[in-house]
Formats: C-alpha cells, structure tokens, sequence
C-alpha cells in the first residue's frame, strides 16, 4: 500500500498540472522511444529507463524511486496486458507523447514528455477514457447556459443546464465535496456533477453547477490559507449560487434546493441559516462525523486493504492520531502550526468546525430533507447514514435512502471500493438521478 499511495500523491501532482495543451506533430521517433521506455518500465529495466531522464527528472526521479511508482501502477490495475496504440501532443517546447497502457484492471495512458533535445522532462500516469454523455442525459431537452456566481474578487464561473420551454421549473444548485474542484466535480475521466445537472435537467429540473473558489481562485486562496474557513470556501458561494437562481425567470422561486455531495453534504445546515431562499436540501454522501475523524479513518481502511498493516504504515497512522488529537485538543490555538495537524490545514478551519454537529443542527431547520447514501462508499460510510436517520429519520419530511452498490460518487461496482475506482469511467447511477427528480417533483 506504501507504493500505491506513492502513486497516488503522483497521480495528484498531475491533476493538479494545469497546461493549456495545443495539438502537434512530434518526430515519429518521440512515440517509438516512449513506448520503448514503458516496455523497459514493464521488464524491470529501471537503470536504462532513467537514462533518457534530463538532469531535472534525474535527480528527481532515480531508479528506485521509479521502480516505487510503477511499483505502485501495478499494484493499482495489475499486469500490464498490452500498449495499445500511442498520439502525441505539443506544449511551447515540449512534445508529449501519450502511450496507452492496457492493465488487468482498466486503462491508464503513460504520458512522457521530451524536450527538443528527445530527454524525458516530465512522467505521469493518467486515466485512461474520454468522459461520455450517459444514456439517461437527452440534451434535446434542455440547454446550457454561462453564468456568474458571486461578484467582484471571488466570483466564480457556471453552468445552467436549463429545461426547454415557457414553464417555470424547479431548481438544484450542486456544493463540491472537499479540495478544488471544477463545476463538473471532475475526477479522474468521470464528472459527476456534470452527470447530476444533464441528468436532472433532462427530467425537467433546472441545475446550477459552478467552479469551487479554491480551483478558480487557486493563488489568491492561498494568500488566505492561513485563516480560510467552510465559510470561504464553500458556503458563501453556495449562498450566492441559489441567489443567482432566484433572480432567473424560469425558476420557481420556491423551489430551490441545495445539494451537497460529501463536505458539501455535511455543510448543508450552515448553507440553510444562511440563505431563506431555500426550499430543501439533499445529502449527497454526506458527511456528519468530525472531518478530523473521518480523514483518520480513511487511512486505516486504505492501508488495510492489502491485508495487514505493517509497521511503516502503522507508525504514519499514529502520526495522524496525534494530529487528531491536537484538533480535539483545548490546547489548540488559531497561530499552531498547519503541517502539525490533518491534511496541513491551518487551525482556524479546525476550530471553526470545532463542535460542529450537522445532523444535529440540521434539526432546526423545518425544510424537507432527502438523504442518500452508497453502502460501498469508504470515504462517507453508512454510519454517518446511520447518524442522519438517527436525528432526523422520525421527520415526516426526511428521506433516507441508501443504494447497496454505490461508491462515494454513486457509481456501481463490487467488493470492497479503492481510489482506483475513481479512475475507471463510470456515471452516477441513472436510479439515483430518477430519486432525486421524483423527490423534488413531490415537493410541492
């Protein structure tokens, strides 16, 4: 698992590399030495491979260290079974070749990047497939329009996917789970969002999805880290989302809706004490336990998954413990130090969450309520499900329902769910998307 989760913080560093990429010719031998170098990847021939390495790639990128983060491909999606095909791109001096990699376990593409003088400068491993509209999207039936939420420094981009007609519809705006997330809440090749607003608005629901503040806003968010709350990054601009609904004379005015999927899910009360304009919220997967909890338990479960825990593992599980405990800690001050504690987050966020019950405080909110929940989901697990029920289950206007093969992005699969997952294309489940419409239509 040490290597997986190798590959992981990888695989993020390109999530994170955004390049505006323009199509090129590359010499015909760029593809025929990115694909050598991956079979010498696969036959284990790691001394020759970093040979072709610039002298930034090699001091970054030594033998074992790429042998860790094949190491941890492999131990992702399986034997390599096959290279399929190969394309390449260009970016200023750069050209980048794009090597498909067919494993047991799905498709990943090998993207190398040469200089003019054919040295590797770059290496990442990207999931393999192209996002596709699902089945259950009929784009006849509504259309896409750009708008602005929020104004001025922290204004943010979106998208209204709006049913066609005269008739004034109800509407959904959808709230990001944790990190930096775009509109379409994409991750890996699948877009979940994206996949919510087409769906329902091709059910006649009008949806608002739009750009988080920490992607969009990404170098100023910084300069704030030191004092950034829930409230910057995620409730202010779900407030101005439903006032940008309200003021677009298709909505039915009383029938706005907040969706939250995960920490979205889990701000959902604070989001309604602040906004009267909303009609009713749906949990999306979302959460209710302490985030500090929560991030520990992740790291146990995916350390876990190959079985048992070793001692390097152990001691980085003890490790987070004791920056849990420093969250729950009286002694916790505004001014300690981020790296200290989970996910190197500064204290004021921890403390602005700090006794923070949402199901609880989602009491006193009288407005309907729709919860749902995938039992293979690790991340929101079924006792925070438990915990929604166990608050709010008596109300005649909550709904709770739980979905036996759905992950955290209410994508289907078996067994026990990985971060691999997430990698493989998928699309929320079409009866998820036919619940929450029906949902909405009974709100009346």
């Amino acid at each position: 698992m040490q290597q997986a989760r190798f590959f992981l913080v990888w695989l993020m560093v390109f999530i994170l590399w955004q390049s505006a990429i323009s199509a090129g010719q590359a010499k015909p031998d760029r593809e025929k030495l990115a694909r050598e170098f991956v079979k010498q990847l696969e036959q284990g021939e790691f001394e020759k491979a970093v040979q072709r390495f610039d002298t930034v790639m090699t001091k970054a990128l030594p033998p074992n260290k790429l042998e860790a983060i094949w190491k941890g491909v492999l131990s992702q999606y399986g034997s390599l079974q096959r290279i399929a095909d190969s394309r390449t791109e260009a970016i200023k001096k750069y050209q980048i070749v794009f090597v498909t990699c067919q494993f047991e376990r799905g498709q990943l593409d090998t993207k190398v990047v040469f200089t003019e003088q054919n040295e590797i400068a770059g290496l990442f491993f990207v999931p393999g497939g192209v996002y596709r509209t699902p089945g259950y999207v009929d784009k006849k039936q509504f259309e896409e329009v750009e708008v602005t939420v929020g104004a001025g420094l922290w204004a943010v981009p979106g998208t209204l996917s709006l049913p066609k007609g005269d008739k004034r519809v109800p509407a959904v705006v959808l709230v990001h789970g944790s990190g930096p997330h775009d509109r379409d809440e994409t991750i890996g090749p699948n877009k979940p969002f994206r996949d919510l607003a087409q769906g329902l608005a091709s059910r006649g629901v009008a949806v608002l999805r739009y750009e988080k503040r920490t992607k969009h806003h990404q170098l100023k968010m910084a300069l704030l880290s030191g004092g950034l709350t829930v409230k910057e990054e995620s409730v202010d601009d779900a407030v101005a989302a439903v006032d940008v609904l309200a003021n677009q004379p298709r909505i039915e005015t009383n029938r706005i809706y907040v969706l939250g999927h995960s920490l979205g899910g889990n701000l959902l009360p604070r989001i309604g004490a602040a906004s009267a304009k909303i009609a009713g919220f749906i949990s999306f997967a979302g959460s209710v336990r302490p985030l500090e909890d929560l991030v520990l338990d992740q790291v146990k479960y995916l350390f876990s998954l190959d079985g048992a825990v070793t001692a390097e593992e152990q001691q980085k599980i003890d490790a987070i413990k004791k920056q849990v405990e420093m969250v729950k800690s009286p002694a916790l001050s505004a001014d300690f130090a981020a790296s200290e504690l989970p996910l190197g987050i500064s204290a004021p966020y921890w403390l602005d969450l700090r006794g923070y019950q949402p199901a609880v405080r989602a009491q006193t909110l009288q407005k309907p309520f729709l919860i749902l929940q995938g039992e293979r989901d690790y991340q929101v697990t079924m006792v925070d499900f438990d915990l929604w029920k166990q608050a709010l289950g008596s109300r005649a206007d909550v709904t709770l329902i739980s979905y036996t093969r759905l992950n955290h992005l209410f994508m289907a699969g078996e067994g026990k769910s990985t971060p691999s997952e997430y990698l493989t294309p998928g699309h929320v489940e079409k009866r998820v998307i036919v619940d929450i419409a029906k949902w909405i239509k009974a709100q009346k």
